[in-house]
């Protein structure tokens, strides 16, 4: 399945539009990651525990989109946009959408 932020794949024109597919994740992380991130807030740096956790939740976001679109008909995802938010303190949220299309 193609997956794409642009509007059009290049040599292969849409067929048909289907819909709009996502996927939303909230995750929630531990106590201890939280502790590690706020060491690496007080020093600086970049905090790996969390970003490990955000790449986590993005991806399993995109599974879901893609297996929407897949159950939709289709065999490309264009125009995808990614969201991300932090819930609550320790709970992040990343939602994608794009328009399930056949190519």
């Amino acid at each position: 399945m193609i997956i794409t932020t642009t509007v059009i794949v290049e040599g292969a024109p849409v067929r048909q539009y289907i819909g709009v597919a996502t996927g939303e994740v909230i995750m929630a992380a531990n106590v201890g990651r939280d502790l590690l991130a706020s060491f690496t807030d007080l020093v600086g740096g970049r905090s790996k525990a969390y970003e490990t956790k955000l790449r986590e939740a993005r991806d399993v976001a995109f599974k879901e989109m893609t297996e929407q679109a897949s159950q939709m008909g289709g065999n490309a995802v264009l125009g995808v946009d990614v969201n991300y938010a932090v819930v609550r303190q320790g709970m992040m949220m990343v939602a994608v959408s794009g328009t399930a299309v056949i190519i």
